[in-house]
């Protein structure tokens, strides 16, 4: 066991994590699993995530510290925007044209569809200044006058998470077209420091100190580079301690995920059931790009194969997997990227935090596929223009999604609110949010080290490994 590899160790995790669950549920061990089993899972998430921020910001310090060519950090950011708005243009694209010709939304049996399509009409009706966007109306046709829509029903648990998410989605909304750029820029380092969700001002500071260091002579800083690139090595050593014990983590984390989801093994496939057409559509298009995608623009650039690529990676993809956070699993990315794909130091420590920060492939073509499946299990017919508009605002949203579980929740609401449908409908896809986010982190984790790579190798920052 012991010669395994890691990955390997992860995925046999991973596999008795999910087995455990549902035995546990099956015997009614459930909340035995939850109060026993899934802390030690909660407890690695910390773990990580408190290692990732100083990770970051002693990691770009180092890197960006070392380029005394500031030419070269301009060159490598701007490649580092222009490959991540690619691929998050290409997922979008690919989500739109997968959900079009799969049409996932209607599958949804005919009666229930007419229902939502006049609780749609009904919720145009009584809200200002939105419009029923493809100019039908079932409510004056005397031939639904006689069905009973109801209203959409949410239990008390869902009513307030998604008053929650609206909540800071609204204040998203009504920033400027130039908020995002102020956000990026710390008040106060200190507690942006403490922020998980503060991510890009750390990141700013970094640079900012960075480039600062490298226009001040060798000689006067060189203890103070000494004490940052000891520090970071320091947090790098302690990702190799985690990842040690990162299987028995792992399975604590799945069976507590699972166990939370239902009680017994038939309600957690019931969760799926109700949604699986909008569930196999996502998935598929999550897959494209982990196993078709990301494979093929490594292989245009590098003479890195297929199956190389996944060897490498594995520890960091399961490990995306397990957390559902681009920002928990950043520690074990850079060591994945630096150590096994041979990406330098100073192109990792830049072009990854950047990535696990503004580069959400998989919430792209999430949210391009949630949107017109609601529309689709709604009846709305969206146009080309509105679709286009998805596009562009889930682009967008991608940039300021936090690197933490459901955050692309939050996003969505946006993007709906944006081509005018009902924000509310994101509470329908609460039950598999957290599974499909899942497999969406490792497309995201997957494209930061694609990009790495790539950016790397035009540097003539790639090692044979």
């Amino acid at each position: 066991m012991k010669k395994l590899p890691l990955h390997i160790k992860i995925m046999l995790g991973l596999v008795a994590g999910v087995i455990w669950a549902f035995v546990s549920s099956y015997l009614g061990w459930n909340q035995f699993t939850i109060d026993w089993i899934d802390p030690f899972g909660q407890i690695f998430i910390r773990m990580l995530k408190y290692i990732a921020v100083p990770l970051v910001l002693f990691s770009i310090i180092g890197g960006v510290s070392s380029l005394k060519d500031m030419s070269q950090l301009g060159r490598m950011g701007g490649k580092t925007l222009g490959f991540y708005m690619v691929t998050t243009v290409t997922a979008v694209g690919l989500g739109l044209l997968l959900v079009n010709v799969l049409q996932p939304g209607k599958f949804i049996d005919e009666e229930q569809r007419i229902k939502n399509r006049l609780q749609y009409e009904r919720w145009v009706q009584a809200t200002d200044g939105v419009e029923i966007l493809d100019g039908k109306n079932l409510l004056n046709d005397p031939k639904y006058n006689t069905i009973d829509a109801g209203e959409l029903e949410l239990d008390e648990a869902t009513k307030a998470d998604l008053d929650a998410k609206m909540q800071v989605a609204e204040k998203n909304k009504g920033a400027g077209p130039l908020q995002f750029i102020v956000d990026m820029v710390p008040e106060n380092i200190v507690l942006s420091l403490s922020n998980q969700q503060l991510m890009l001002q750390v990141i700013f500071f970094a640079i900012f100190f960075g480039i600062t260091m490298a226009m001040i002579p060798d000689e006067k800083v060189k203890g103070l580079a000494d004490f940052v690139n000891g520090t970071n090595e320091v947090f790098l050593k302690m990702v190799d301690l985690v990842m040690k014990a990162a299987p028995f983590f792992v399975f604590a984390l799945l069976a507590g995920i699972i166990a939370k989801m239902a009680d017994t093994p038939a309600e957690v496939i019931e969760v799926f059931k109700g949604l699986a057409s909008y569930s196999g559509t996502l998935v598929l298009g999550l897959l494209f790009l982990i196993f078709v995608f990301y494979p093929v623009i490594i292989k245009l650039f590098t003479n890195i194969n297929y199956r190389a690529f996944f060897k490498k990676m594995g520890p960091a993809q399961l490990m995306a997997f397990s957390t559902s956070s681009s920002a928990a699993t950043l520690p074990v990315t850079m060591e994945c990227v630096e150590e096994n794909m041979g990406v330098s130091k100073k192109v990792a420590s830049f072009v990854l935090p950047v990535g696990a920060t503004v580069n959400m492939d998989g919430t792209s073509l999430y949210q391009a596929v949630a949107v017109v499946f609601l529309a689709q299990m709604h009846m709305v017919e969206l146009t080309a223009i509105q679709q286009l508009t998805i596009v562009l605002t889930a682009t967008l949203a991608s940039i300021g999604s936090a690197a933490v579980p459901s955050a692309g929740l939050i996003m969505m609401i946006l993007v709906l609110q944006s081509v005018g449908l009902n924000p509310a409908w994101v509470a329908i896809l609460f039950p598999v949010d957290r599974p499909l986010d899942m497999l969406r982190t490792v497309v995201n984790v997957t494209g930061d080290a694609s990009v790495s790579t790539i950016v790397a190798k035009t540097e003539g920052e790639l090692q044979d490994a």
